[in-house]
């Protein structure tokens, strides 16, 4: 159902509120330098410092601004599986082709309680399920037996794995199926994850550089590992400058230097990136030929 260049996008962000035109206009922006889908109100988009109310509207904002050009993944994670319901169901209603949802955060479930969180999802809404693995950030991670079991409910059709495991590719690609598709969650191992049986990438650096990243995953697609190495080249630095600070502030402020109608502005407790990250950002795109 999805493959290629995906951004979890940043959400803009003027005098504390939500700024829709900006965000309207970076979807277009994407879709028109050819993204292959959109991910609002994941991990980039701050959606833990959003209201209900407000991360809702911003899902249903995506989807009208993508109208069926390209499809939208919705966030819809949550360490209350009542309320996770309520996003997808809300996103569902919007349109959304899909649902990112990560793991329970905080409460630290074991793996049954894991599998009981999707399975309440599956059976109170039928959108698709992309499983959002990101240890580092939830502290559970879902086991790759935990996946299989996962991959057989219907709804569940792959993963977004940000565990930086290529092994887990193979692994998950053995016991999940092939069809269940997988997407690289780290932009600096999308090319080896694809060529371990991945399909794409959700990735923060297409927020920057979005006709790069859709080149790189269109020269994989076509198995042109020479032309996926020397865009990969290219990317790299920014790939690492993207996680220079705590994120997403540099993934802001490089989209504040290439669109400077996207204001840099977080939301606490995210601070501004420091000198040194922003220095990084600035050389990583002009080594990618962004500014």
């Amino acid at each position: 159902m999805f493959s290629g260049s995906i951004p979890a996008l940043a959400t803009p962000f003027r005098d504390g509120s939500f700024d829709e035109p900006a965000f309207r206009a970076l979807i277009d922006w994407q879709i028109e330098n050819g993204s292959s889908g959109l991910v609002p109100c994941g991990t980039t988009g701050e959606a833990a410092t959003m209201s209900i109310e407000e991360h809702d509207y911003i899902v249903r904002v995506c989807v009208e601004q993508a109208a069926g050009r390209v499809p939208v993944i919705a966030g819809c994670g949550s360490n209350d599986t009542k309320v996770a319901i309520g996003h997808m169901l809300n996103a569902k209603a919007a349109g959304a082709s899909a649902a990112l949802v990560v793991p329970p955060y905080y409460n630290r479930p074991g793996q049954d309680g894991v599998r009981a969180h999707f399975k309440a999802l599956t059976e109170a809404c039928d959108l698709p399920i992309m499983l959002y693995n990101v240890p580092a950030r939830t502290v559970t991670d879902i086991k790759v037996e935990t996946m299989a079991k996962l991959s057989r409910f219907p709804t569940v059709i792959g993963v977004k794995d940000a565990t930086g495991d290529l092994e887990r590719v193979s692994a998950q690609r053995a016991q999940c199926g092939k069809k269940f598709c997988q997407m690289s969650g780290n932009d600096e191992l999308a090319l080896g994850h694809r060529a371990m049986g991945g399909v794409g990438c959700i990735s923060v650096t297409a927020n920057v550089a979005p006709a790069l990243c859709a080149q790189f995953q269109a020269a994989l697609a076509k198995g042109d590992y020479k032309a996926a190495l020397t865009l990969n080249d290219r990317l790299y630095p920014l790939h690492s400058a993207m996680f220079s600070d705590a994120s997403p502030g540099p993934v802001k402020y490089a989209i504040n230097r290439v669109r400077p109608d996207f204001l840099p502005d977080l939301r606490l407790p995210m601070t501004p990136p420091d000198k040194k990250s922003r220095k990084a950002v600035d050389a990583a795109l002009v080594h990618a030929g962004l500014i």
